[in-house]
């Protein structure tokens, strides 16, 4: 994992929205439709596409069927049902929307809950704070600081974009106060950020409780990880018994995702900033959701909110997984996480689980 390079051209930093720890692309800077009132457990899908960028509604599940329809980065839809359809790539996936299909790795699933703002942080050995998950599709947040640091977030201020947090972002949570629509957080990384921080409405952050980072089944000694570049899925095993299985995304072509039979988690987050490449193939992500290392130079299995392409090879090396799959994988392996300051590095001591990582 290393730094974005600076000096880029304003197109450079466009291609910079399709961030890709191996994405698709990032949400572009498109509002969502206003006044749209979606329950608590409904499920969404929040479109990903790039920057200004429309994707096609389908009369079928197929790019073969035809066009009924427009949708933009950032839009929000319904999601009825997940079925199979037709494309040219391995993935075949459609979601179905009151309007039309859409293929599903362009639409990141999400829903739209709000949360109580706390009226105080629990006090850590570091100070008071909480981590908070973004609990609805996005929310549009102001910077803290009297200027942007980082290269994304410079981008959008200087263009007068919208700063956006996802669905599924984690972020550290130390300042409550009083704003202009209601009670917002200050919200930053605690670890890997280039220094941006963040006001945002209170209630679309969940506060994470430590029993939602404690270790699960810490008593089970002989644990291990198998990952399948080929079949694009990830197994957890307790004395050889599978007790955990989802699809991921692998790196995708030149880009592939080391193999090898003796991997060890070496470096484990609850949350953490990743930013690496060249202008043309770079990435800047804000706030991945629990990143479990395994590879030094940033391998690492983690929460991915900017496509949806789970079972096709799309990563820049890393092992995309839902983000509640990768809290499953962060809690379940070793080494266990302390909630603060939600970092911790055994590299050199054999001590995480292992994890084999083929492809038949």
């Amino acid at each position: 994992m290393t730094n974005l390079v600076n000096n880029f051209s304003r197109r450079e930093f466009l291609r910079l929205s399709r961030l890709g720890a191996g994405s698709i692309a990032l949400g572009s800077i498109i509002s969502p439709k206003e006044n749209i009132q979606y329950s608590p457990n409904q499920r969404l899908g929040r479109v990903t596409t790039d920057f200004g960028e429309g994707i096609n509604l389908r009369a079928r599940p197929s790019t073969e069927a035809a066009e009924v329809g427009t949708i933009y980065g950032d839009d929000v839809v319904p999601w009825l049902r997940e079925v199979v359809g037709y494309t040219p790539y391995r993935n075949q996936r459609w979601v179905e929307t009151p309007n039309g299909y859409v293929w599903s790795p362009l639409l990141q699933p999400v829903k739209h809950i709000s949360n109580q703002p706390l009226s105080e942080f629990p006090i850590y050995a570091n100070g008071p704070g909480s981590w908070v998950e973004v609990t609805v599709p996005y929310v549009d947040v102001s910077i803290a600081s009297n200027l942007p640091i980082g290269p994304r977030v410079s981008f959008l201020y200087e263009e007068g974009l919208p700063i956006r947090l996802y669905y599924g972002q984690i972020m550290w949570a130390d300042e409550i106060r009083e704003g202009i629509n209601g009670v917002e957080y200050h919200v930053r990384e605690r670890h890997g950020s280039y220094g941006d921080h963040f006001w945002g409405a209170a209630e679309a952050f969940r506060p994470i409780e430590e029993a939602e980072v404690a270790p699960i089944s810490p008593e089970i000694e002989n644990k291990s990880i198998l990952v399948d570049l080929n079949r694009q899925t990830l197994s957890c095993f307790e004395e050889g018994r599978e007790v955990f299985f989802c699809r991921v995304s692998s790196g995708r072509l030149g880009a592939a995702t080391p193999v090898g039979k003796n991997f060890r988690i070496f470096w484990k987050l609850v949350s953490v900033h990743m930013a690496g490449g060249t202008a043309g193939a770079g990435y800047d992500l804000t706030g991945v959701a629990w990143p479990t290392f395994l590879v030094t130079g940033g391998i690492a299995i983690h929460g991915t909110f900017w496509h949806n392409n789970y079972g096709e090879k799309t990563s820049a090396g890393c092992i995309n997984v839902l983000p509640e799959h990768a809290k499953f994988i962060s809690r379940w392996s070793s080494p266990a996480v302390p909630y603060d300051p939600g970092n911790i590095d055994v590299a050199g001591t054999n001590t995480g689980t292992n994890i084999r990582v083929v492809e038949a």
